[in-house]
């Protein structure tokens, strides 16, 4: 678009659902990606703009958290103009019903933006009052606000009228002439215009709008992309036959050690706190040993990508070190707190590890994770929960746009949430990460959900995210206790060469010969593999076989076929930690195509999705254990 002094303007507008204000997160993302991978931070040069009722803006929570986050290190975006339609009314609700403040724009002293009152029947006075708010915003790089007072002419829809509730209002309004009549009678009492030039000017208007839409059913909007954009149309929109098997992602050797040892080497004068340096001394053991734990090969994944020249972008609440003080992508030094990213300057040529601490919301931030991750295809975006449950809070984020976007759309995005999931006897609120509510979303190939059991896989899991030549929102029910599960390793040539991300992994213990001797085999996803794998050497029990499913959706049949095959007389049983009536055990019901009888090992049907208990707990998860060695 070009102004009318000359200078070009990029102007997009991000799809929006009606889900009101939800879109709010989504365009301070996509204008943060724009200014960081165009513009270098310089956010002088975008403009996130956000149009509000004054109901929603003021009856709305997610607008607080968007101002909340609009001055923090990694969230700002320079300022947003907010342009607040005051009606007066919210569908049928007078405004004394719908707020508590005096003004709708309360809000905005939460960071003390300016916000300016205009009357919507004065135009010249809305104008003077815009442009005062740019230069405000250009200057001091904070929010502002526009609260045009004016009112709705009709009704809400075309089947509303709204006399039904406001008839002494809309009365009145019925009978007020049209800002537009305002403003030409002014002007002819003034002597400006006259009569006739100004029906003139509206006729030609109507005209122009006529002609543009006929000149749209005929060419396309000219548009011209800016670089990222052209590189979302390099790519394509998925088919099954992608997810029958997963592209490379395995690194050569020397790569593999360059990375490990820049994660291991600390700067002389840094002293790391006590507790970070036993854990970086218990990793050189371990890789001595060749084996690599979860946080080593999350942190690998990170790397490699960064080496290719693409960039990482994560937050969430504590995601520098971890929820669960796995992770420590950057440490403080003890003495000085000088802060050392573990992912900076691996290489001169190497993309940016950008990793925030977000402020405590889950809604505000995953909308602004996957408004950033629609920006540019080839950086790797993750928004991390505290515990998986907290993404409850952003319920309304993954239903409107990361479940349905591509199909309401046409508009990829490659996010990945990384939700903690799993019984460990924490009580209900900590344990499930509802990985139902996402399998009950899944359908047309909209996202991938899976719940990982070896640090190589979830390696792979993480790079395949910008070796496909499509984009796919990942769900990822990641570990707590594998965190530091003396099992959960996994050997170096994992990572090599040749490797790739399995979407099922098949019983290690069990050789084709031994196959026929198996009488049950268990079907299984996450962390319980371990107890079963456990339970099973104890048990000496070499007629079950273990199976786990790593990606849940797009469900791998034709591997699950392949493997059952190989045992036609077996028992076949889905375990899960989970209630019956949650986990993937109604999803594998449904969607698993096949004529043997997969029997169900769960705990019971629940409302609550854990107890409180750790003592019925435990109980729980062994009678899990017995039922699936019966």
């Amino acid at each position: 678009m070009v102004t009318p002094t000359g200078k070009e303007v990029q102007l997009e507008l991000t799809p929006n659902p009606s889900h009101l204000e939800a879109v709010d997160p989504v365009v301070e993302g996509y204008a943060r990606a724009k200014a960081d991978r165009l513009y270098k931070g310089e956010y002088d040069r975008i403009l996130p703009i956000l149009i509000h009722g004054d109901a929603a803006v003021a009856g709305q929570g997610i607008v607080f958290e968007v101002i909340q986050m609009s001055k923090l290190k990694g969230y700002n975006t320079g300022g947003t103009f907010h342009f607040v339609i005051n009606n007066q009314i919210g569908f049928t609700t007078d405004f004394e019903d719908a707020r508590s403040s005096t003004y709708c724009t309360g809000v905005a002293s939460v960071v003390s933006a300016p916000v300016f009152h205009v009357n919507g029947d004065d135009p010249e006075a809305l104008l003077y009052a815009v442009e005062m708010a740019m230069e405000f915003r250009q200057e001091f790089n904070t929010d502002v606000f526009i609260d045009m007072v004016c009112y709705r002419k009709h009704g809400h829809n075309e089947g509303d009228d709204p006399m039904f509730t406001q008839p002494d209002l809309y009365e009145a309004i019925n009978v007020h002439p049209n800002p537009r009549e305002i403003y030409m009678q002014e002007l002819l009492e003034m002597g400006e215009v006259t009569k006739q030039l100004a029906d003139d000017l509206e006729k030609t208007y109507w005209g122009d709008l006529q002609a543009r839409l006929d000149e749209l059913k005929q060419h396309a909007l000219p548009y011209k992309s800016q670089e990222p954009e052209e590189e979302w149309e390099k790519l394509r929109y998925a088919t099954a036959e992608d997810f029958k098997k997963s592209p490379v992602t395995g690194l050569e050797k020397t790569r593999v050690e360059k990375i490990l040892s820049h994660l291991n080497t600390i700067p002389g004068h840094f002293r790391p706190i006590p507790k970070v340096s036993r854990l970086l001394d218990n990793n050189k053991k371990l890789l001595a040993k060749g084996m690599v734990d979860w946080a080593t090969a999350e942190l690998m994944a990170y790397g490699s990508i960064l080496m290719e020249g693409k960039d990482v972008r994560m937050s969430g609440q504590d995601v520098q070190r971890g929820t669960f003080s796995h992770r420590h992508a950057v440490l403080h030094d003890a003495k000085t707190n000088e802060v050392l990213n573990r992912l900076d300057n691996i290489e001169e040529t190497q993309g940016k590890f950008h990793i925030y601490n977000s402020l405590l919301s889950e809604f505000a931030v995953m909308g602004f994770e996957y408004g950033y991750s629609l920006a540019d295809p080839h950086n790797l975006v993750i928004w991390e929960a505290q515990f998986g449950d907290f993404f409850n809070g952003a319920q309304t984020i993954v239903d409107q746009f990361i479940s349905a976007a591509e199909s309401k759309w046409h508009r990829m995005s490659g996010l990945t949430l990384l939700l903690p999931h799993g019984y460990e006897g924490q009580g209900p609120e900590h344990s499930s990460a509802r990985l139902e509510r996402f399998l009950q979303s899944c359908a047309d190939l909209n996202m991938v959900v899976t719940n990982i059991t070896t640090p190589a896989n979830f390696f792979h899991l993480l790079r395949r995210q910008l070796a496909w030549d499509f984009r796919k929102p990942l769900v990822v029910m990641s570990p707590k206790s594998l965190l530091r599960h003396p099992e959960c390793v996994s050997p170096l040539d994992a990572f090599e060469t040749g490797t790739h991300f399995q979407e099922v992994i098949a019983d290690p213990t069990v050789s084709a010969k031994e196959a026929k001797g198996i009488k049950r085999v268990l079907f299984c996803t996450g962390k319980i593999y371990y107890d079963l794998a456990q339970r099973k050497k104890d048990l000496q029990r070499n007629d079950v076989a273990i199976v786990r499913v790593e990606q849940l959706h797009p469900l791998p049949e034709n591997q699950l076929n392949a493997i059952l095959k190989q045992y036609a007389k077996a028992e076949i049983f889905w375990v899960q930690e989970e209630s019956a009536n949650m986990g993937a055990w109604q999803y594998m019901k449904l969607n698993w195509e096949t004529d043997r009888n997969l029997q169900r090992i769960s705990r019971r049907a629940s409302a609550s999705t854990a107890v409180g208990f750790k003592k019925i707990h435990d109980q729980q998860q062994e009678d899990i254990l017995q039922k699936a060695f019966a």
